[in-house]
């Protein structure tokens, strides 16, 4: 045992572990160790699929036009040789405006796989009830309950493509279309949605696809 996935790991894999990256095009249906490094690919130039499990299925489907779509490329949701070459020499994108933190709080779970998933922001160890300020200005795009576990939600688009998501809130303060300076109140640090306790989950996008917050505020 010496913790590398090398041929032999792949052998005992049996067809999961058949392919490499770049061997075949992969489209739905799809499954193989190949299926799960795409995933993760994905995931780190901001769209996630949700479960890496290694099989292709109708979320990861959905990245792949979501990112054919960011990246330029004819969308077709297939990953093909012109996607996975993408995928390959594009860099991992980063926020080009710097922000401000939204609350001044120590950092719990950061960007980047958490479990079987890809944690797609930063989530801020606030207190209940701690103000949230905006982190530049902008305009307010979203300012409600969201059902896909944010909670109550505040999204703000800035300049450059970039917008900031501000989840788990207790209470919203700002409306859609309002337009905010830097630090402006927002709302309060709650843990409504799927939050294990009080905190703000904080995101940064760079025209859809979810970036590290730490490149914008660290």
């Amino acid at each position: 045992m010496d913790g590398v996935a090398g041929p032999r790991v792949r052998q005992a894999l049996g067809r999961l572990g058949r392919h490499s990256l770049g061997s075949r095009a992969l489209r739905p249906g799809a499954v193989g160790w190949d299926v799960a490094a795409l995933e993760f690919r994905l995931a780190w130039r901001g769209f996630p699929s949700g479960n890496f499990d290694g099989g292709f299925g109708a979320h990861l489907e959905a990245a792949v036009r979501s990112y054919q779509r960011w990246a330029g490329l004819r969308v077709d949701g297939v990953a093909g040789a012109a996607t996975l070459r993408s995928l390959s020499h594009h860099p991992i994108p980063i926020s080009p405006l710097r922000l401000q933190a939204p609350v001044h709080a120590s950092v719990g779970d950061r960007y980047g796989p958490r479990g079987n998933r890809f944690h797609t922001g930063v989530d801020l160890l606030a207190s209940q009830g701690t103000a949230v300020g905006a982190a530049g200005s902008g305009t307010v795009a979203f300012a409600g309950f969201s059902a896909g576990g944010y909670g109550n939600l505040v999204v703000i688009d800035h300049s450059a493509g970039v917008s900031s998501w501000y989840a788990h809130l207790s209470r919203i303060d700002v409306h859609r279309g309002e337009s905010l300076g830097v630090g402006a109140l927002i709302g309060r640090v709650g843990a409504t949605g799927d939050a294990t306790g009080p905190h703000l989950h904080f995101e940064v996008r760079l025209r859809g696809a979810t970036v590290d917050p730490l490149s914008a505020i660290g």
